[in-house]
C-alpha cells in the first residue's frame, strides 16, 4: 500500500534515456496520438512542499500541501485556488491530512486519510505513517464534499484508510477489526479488511481476503465498481506481505491477477472504466524493502505484463492509468522521474515539455482523460516539492 517514490538524492539529475520502445507483449489500447509536447504549471501551496495526487476530468486537483508549522493538509486546487481541507480533528494542531492516491471524482468528491483528536489506544504507526508524520494519533478515512470532511467507518479496529472514489459516490479503502491478528508485525496488531463506503446509504461492505489470507486493502474503484487491491498478511500494514496477491474484486467475485514473480509487494493503483489494472510488483528476487519495483498492466486478456523503466533505472511504478489507456507514473534511479507509458512507449515527460523548462518532474501521479497529468516537481531553484499540473499542447497541422 505504501507507494515508493525513490529516497533518494535530489542534486543529482538522471542522464538521458528518453521514449524507449517495451520488449513484453502489451493489450491492444485505441489509438492515441503521443502528444508534441506539454505546457507544465506550478500551483500554489499552503505554505510548504506540496504533491499533486489525484486530477479529474474538469482538471480539479487532489493531494497535499503543507502548511508553514510543517504540518501536512490535504488540499483541492480548482482554477488555480487551493482549499485547505482540514482535518478530522479540527483546529486541534499537529495534525495531518492527504490525498495520496487519485481520490477523486469529477464530481469533486474527495476521498484521502486524516488523524483524528483522538490516541491509538494499541500505539500502531498504521498505514498512515507512510504518507505522513506518526504522532500517536487514531488515523481514519475521510470523504470530502461541499466544503465538509465526514470520517468513514472501521470496521471494528481503531484506524483507516480511504484510497479511491467513483462518479457514483462509492469509496473504497481499508479498515482495522477487532481482531487481534498473529500475522501481524508490530507495531501493528490489529487485522484489517478492505471496504467499500456507500455514504449516500450509509452502508459499509467489507471485501474479503483470497481463501487462506487474513488480510486485504482496496485501492482504487471504476465506475463500472470493480475494485482493485492487495491480499495476504498484516505484516505492517503497509504493502510487504500484505501485498502477497494482487485482487479484483468484482460483482462478488475476487480474482488473483497474479504477480512479475516476487513474493510480495504487488500493489494494484489504478484501474480504468475498461478494467485495465496497473501498479507495482516485484520481480523474481525482488527484497522486502521495494529497491526493484516493476511497473505492471493488467489485462482481462493479456494477463500481468512488465512495463519496464527507463535504462539505467532500477524501479518503476505504474501509478495511474486514464480510460484512453495511457498510464503515469515513475520510473527511479539516482532520483525518480516522472514518466508515461503511451501505445507501448515509455516516454521520459520531462522529454516532452519546453527545452527551457528547469524543475525536475519527480513522479506523475494521476492523468485525465484529456491526458491532463499531476504529480510533484522539484523547484531547481528552491529545492521544494510543489504540485505541477501538465496539459498537452494540442497543435494543428
Amino acid at each position: 500500500m505504501r507507494t515508493v517514490l525513490c529516497v533518494m538524492s535530489l542534486a543529482a539529475v538522471c542522464a538521458c534515456g528518453t521514449t524507449e520502445r517495451l520488449t513484453q507483449p502489451r493489450a491492444s489500447f485505441s489509438h492515441v496520438v503521443a502528444p508534441s509536447h506539454y505546457h507544465v504549471a506550478t500551483l500554489p501551496t499552503l505554505g510548504g512542499a506540496s504533491q499533486g495526487g489525484g486530477i479529474n476530468n474538469p482538471g480539479w486537483v487532489a493531494g497535499y500541501s503543507g502548511l508553514p508549522d510543517g504540518t501536512r493538509h490535504a488540499a483541492l486546487w480548482r482554477n488555480g485556488s487551493i482549499t485547505d481541507l482540514g482535518t478530522l480533528g479540527g483546529t486541534q494542531s499537529g495534525l495531518h491530512s492527504n490525498v495520496q492516491w487519485p481520490g477523486l471524482n469529477n464530481a469533486g468528491v474527495v476521498a484521502g486519510i486524516s488523524h483524528t483528536a483522538a490516541l491509538d489506544t494499541l500505539g500502531e504507526a498504521w498505514s498512515c505513517s507512510a504518507f505522513m508524520a506518526a504522532n500517536g494519533h487514531v488515523c481514519l478515512g475521510f470523504v470530502w464534499q461541499g466544503g465538509v470532511m465526514t470520517a468513514l467507518p472501521t470496521l471494528g479496529g481503531e484506524n483507516g484508510f480511504a484510497a479511491g472514489v467513483n462518479d457514483a459516490g462509492r469509496i473504497v479503502g481499508w479498515a482495522e477489526t477487532p481482531v487481534h491478528d498473529p500475522t501481524c508485525n508490530a507495531p501493528q496488531v490489529l487485522q484489517f479488511r478492505a471496504v467499500l463506503w456507500e455514504p449516500q446509504s450509509a452502508r459499509t461492505t467489507e471485501l474479503p481476503p483470497l481463501s487462506g489470507d487474513s488480510t486485504s486493502a482496496a485501492t482504487a474503484i471504476n465506475a463500472r465498481g470493480q475494485v482493485v487491491g492487495i491480499s495476504g498478511e498484516c505484516d505492517v500494514a503497509v504493502g510487504r506481505r500484505s501485498a502477497t496477491h494482487a485482487v479484483l474484486w468484482d460483482r462478488g467475485t475476487i480474482t488473483d491477477l497474479g504477480s512479475l514473480g516476487g513474493a510480495f509487494w504487488h500493489t494494484p493503483m489504478a484501474i480504468n472504466d475498461r478494467g485495465d489494472v496497473v501498479g507495482f510488483s516485484n520481480p523474481p528476487g525482488g527484497d522486502i524493502d521495494a529497491d526493484n519495483l516493476r511497473a505492471f498492466l493488467w489485462t482481462r486478456a493479456g494477463g500481468m505484463k512488465d512495463l519496464g523503466m527507463l535504462s539505467g533505472d532500477g524501479l518503476s511504478e505504474a501509478l495511474d492509468i486514464n480510460n484512453r489507456g495511457q498510464i503515469v507514473g515513475v520510473s527511479c534511479g539516482d532520483v525518480c522521474q516522472a514518466v508515461l507509458w503511451q501505445d507501448g512507449v515509455l516516454y521520459k515527460l520531462r522529454d516532452l515539455v519546453d527545452p527551457a523548462f528547469s524543475d525536475l518532474l519527480w513522479s506523475a501521479r494521476s492523468i485525465n482523460d484529456s491526458g491532463q497529468i499531476t504529480g510533484r516537481l522539484i523547484d531547481q531553484g528552491t529545492g521544494q516539492a510543489r504540485t505541477y499540473v501538465a496539459t498537452p499542447i494540442v497543435t494543428t497541422p
